[in-house]
């Protein structure tokens, strides 16, 4: 396209040129004997050679999206991807489930399937993927293909409320065999811990509203409100981008979340210095146990 859109432009700067050049030094009887003839040319020019043009152009582009749309059903892996406002759930096939971080294997095609919980966002990987919008009540498709192994950044692009800016994911492409490994070890239930601190803040943890609104597979923590917790010491950040996880930021979010992503639904904890401490004790021991 374009190379026959450069050709058609420089065919009509040129033709326009001998135009000017040529009725510089022509009366009016000369311009008037070539009107039949300029006539014929405009007709086959403007209307014929470029109706062609359109239509082989028309056809080209069909059959390239047919192609296109046949890839993307024979893709590696299809993950549930949801919006929520403000974070990312991806859902797998074997029952993993993570936030904020989208692992593919790399080299191989995925399919996303996307739905939003609440309003329009927009799902956008420059590097891998044109952006696509995550409708409330619709179930929108999108494939991907990260060539090579890396991290790349991911952003809502779709103006969505207060915390739009900070709705970041990362779509993080692991060699096959790793990724095959990743996959296995997210879908299996969070392991009690051993340490003692971490284990007063998982009692901590499934006694408080912590409970409600999150889940850790394997405990009786089943909440959907929020993000899964099951793996969470994994995770690279918290708060879908905005922080990355440590114990000082960890502790800070559980203390005053509004503080640094104001809007968010969770609400600040009224939990004592050592509680606290405790429960993010707990959470950072939520890593994989032993891989099946």
């Amino acid at each position: 396209m374009l190379a026959v859109g450069t050709a058609v432009t420089l065919f009509v700067v040129v033709m326009g040129a001998v135009g000017i050049m040529r009725g510089r030094h022509r009366d009016e009887a000369s311009i008037e004997r070539d009107v039949p003839w300029g006539e014929r040319f405009v007709l086959i020019a403007g209307l014929g050679v470029t109706g062609v043009i359109l239509a082989a152009f028309f056809l080209v582009s069909v059959r390239a999206m047919a192609s296109l749309d046949k890839q993307g059903r024979s893709t590696a892996l299809t993950i549930d991807i949801t919006g929520h406002d403000w974070w990312w759930e991806a859902r797998y096939p074997n029952g993993a489930v993570t936030a904020n971080e989208i692992h593919v294997p790399a080299g191989q095609r995925v399919s996303l399937r996307l739905r939003s919980d609440d309003v329009i966002h927009s799902l956008w990987v420059p590097q891998l993927a044109p952006k696509i919008d995550l409708i409330p009540g619709r179930l929108n498709h999108l494939w991907l293909e990260a060539d090579k192994p890396g991290q790349y950044r991911g952003q809502c692009a779709e103006y969505c409320g207060l915390q739009h800016a900070h709705m970041i994911f990362f779509v993080v492409a692991d060699p096959p065999g790793a990724f095959d490994r990743w996959m296995r070890a997210m879908a299996v239930p969070a392991v009690d811990p051993s340490d003692p601190l971490a284990q007063e803040g998982r009692a901590l943890f499934l006694g408080q509203s912590c409970a409600g609104c999150h889940a850790i597979r394997g405990t009786d923590a089943t909440g959907e409100l929020g993000p899964d917790l099951t793996h969470f010491a994994t995770r690279r950040t918290l708060a879908a981008g905005t922080l990355a996880v440590s114990p000082e930021t960890l502790t800070e979010w559980i203390l005053d979340p509004q503080s640094i992503k104001p809007g968010v639904t969770m609400p600040p904890a009224d939990l004592a210095p050592d509680q606290v401490r405790a429960i993010v004790a707990y959470l950072l021991s939520l890593g994989f146990g032993s891989t099946p």
